[in-house]
Order: structure tokens, then sequence, then C-alpha cells
């Protein structure tokens, strides 16, 4: 599934081309994905303005003026990207939002598990509102992971994938985080002192930020709004290495499951 860095890289890669543009209408061929595609959405975006693309945790917001805006979600293994309008669709090229200037800014989604909302109010969208802040902003610290950890008895991993915990963390990043910053995924996440918390939230800034630099990470689905590839994968220390040497310590690589997810790990860096 795209993760923050993959949706970052996105984002980056179509603002430019969206910014400030006039939508000319939607065309929408699939509207059973994870939600139905709203009825009259080419109604409703036929001759807005475009002003701004932002990202809420793996969530893209297409902001309107005046008012309104779009909330977009890849899904499992979606992607955006901007093709010229007579391009013919492919069997999963789901929706186009037509672009003034000829080219459109299409959706492709094999397992239709993404999303195209309208919001009036994006940020008070019930599938945004109560999300956690994002890792890469001030707001993420080490004393904030600690406070909001304590008595909770969850896996450290699956607290750190909690959106309302913090925005946007998913299997790959919170596995990288995890083995920098020297904490076991399974431990609980109130037995984490302050100091392991301070690393943790270090560790995940850095390897968020790193993969965004990379342009996210391609296992099998994502590329970029150019059809690229995420070139992150190169630098993965644990995800999907298991019997791998640890890049640290030379010990291999183990997995487990953690709440139906492959979780990796060094047995002997991590504890």
């Amino acid at each position: 599934m795209p993760e923050l860095p993959e949706v970052e890289t996105t984002r980056r890669g179509i603002a430019p081309h969206l910014e400030g543009k006039r939508l000319l209408g939607a065309v929408v061929r699939e509207r059973r994905l994870r939600r139905p595609v709203p009825e009259g959405l080419d109604a409703r975006i036929r001759g807005r303005r475009v002003a701004g693309v932002r990202r809420r945790g793996k969530y893209l917001i297409l902001d309107l003026e005046d008012d309104g805006g779009l909330l977009v979600h890849l899904g499992m293994s979606g992607s955006l990207r901007l093709v010229p309008c007579h391009r013919p669709p492919g069997p999963h090229d789901h929706v186009d939002l037509r672009i003034a200037g000829g080219r459109c800014l299409r959706l492709t989604d094999p397992r239709r598990f993404g999303l195209v909302l309208w919001a009036p109010d994006p940020d008070g969208h019930p599938l945004l509102r109560e999300l956690g802040p994002e890792p890469l902003t001030a707001d993420f610290t080490g004393a904030y992971l600690w406070r909001k950890s304590r008595g909770r008895r969850v896996a450290v991993k699956h607290f750190l994938m909690d959106g309302r915990v913090v925005a946007g963390v998913g299997n790959i990043y919170a596995n990288e985080a995890l083995f920098r910053a020297g904490i076991h995924p399974a431990r609980p996440a109130g037995r984490i002192s302050k100091a392991r918390y301070a690393r943790l939230a270090q560790a995940l800034r850095e390897v968020l930020a790193e993969a965004v630099d990379a342009g996210g990470t391609t296992l099998r689905d994502f590329t970029d709004s150019h059809g690229r590839p995420g070139y992150f994968r190169r630098a993965l220390a644990v995800y999907h290495r298991e019997g791998r040497p640890c890049p640290r310590c030379g010990t291999p690589i183990r997995s487990l499951r953690l709440g139906q997810r492959s979780t990796f790990y060094c047995p002997r860096c991590q504890h």
C-alpha cells in the first residue's frame, strides 16, 4: 500500500500541473471503489480552479477555489498519473479529472480500494479529522509519543501505525524506524522509555525524509505520477529481508506476524 512517502512523491509530481489550473470535469468509469465515487462529481468540479494540492497522512487533498475539495486515496495499489485526455483508458483506469490544456489526472486502481470523494470541508471530513500529527512536523516528538503511549499494552509497531497517534505511517516505514531506533516491534508501547521514544521519533523522521527524497518504495505496484518506480527499496534494512544479514551486526533478519501483518526485525539489535 502506498504510504506517506509514496503519497508525498505523488503530490509533488502533480501539484505543479494542477495548482492554478481549471478543472473541466470528471470522467468516472467505475464508481465502485472503497466508497462509491459520488454522483454528480463532474458537475460539482466543472469550471473550478485548483487552489492547492496537499497531503494529510496517506490522503491527497485537492483544494478548490471558494470552498470544498476532493479527497483522494490510492488504496492498496493505486496511482495517479498525468496523461493526455485522448489516451485510451486501460481496464483499471477508473476516474479522470480533466484539466484545462488537454491533460487528465488519471486514477488507476486494480484492486478498487482507493477513494475519490467530494468534501465541502476537507479538514473536517470524518476520514481526516481524527488523524494524529504529521511525522515530519514539529508537533511530532518523542515526548508526544511517550505521553500517548502511557498505559498502552499494544505492540509498539501497531501503536506507530495507528493513524490517530501519527498520520501516514504504514508497515514498511514502521519496520524500518523501529530497526533504526533499536526497539523490538512487539514490545508493549507503554513499556518504552521517553529517551527511547525520542530516538524512535527521530528515526521515523529520518527514514520518511530519506524515502521521500528517493521517490518512495516500489515493492510491486507503486509508481509516481510519471510512471517511475520509487528507489528507497535499495535502502531497506529489514523489511522483506528475512534470513539476510542485518546491515549492522550480520545476524539473520527474522520475521513474525503482528496483527496479520508481516514484521521484520534484527533479534540482536532490537530489544
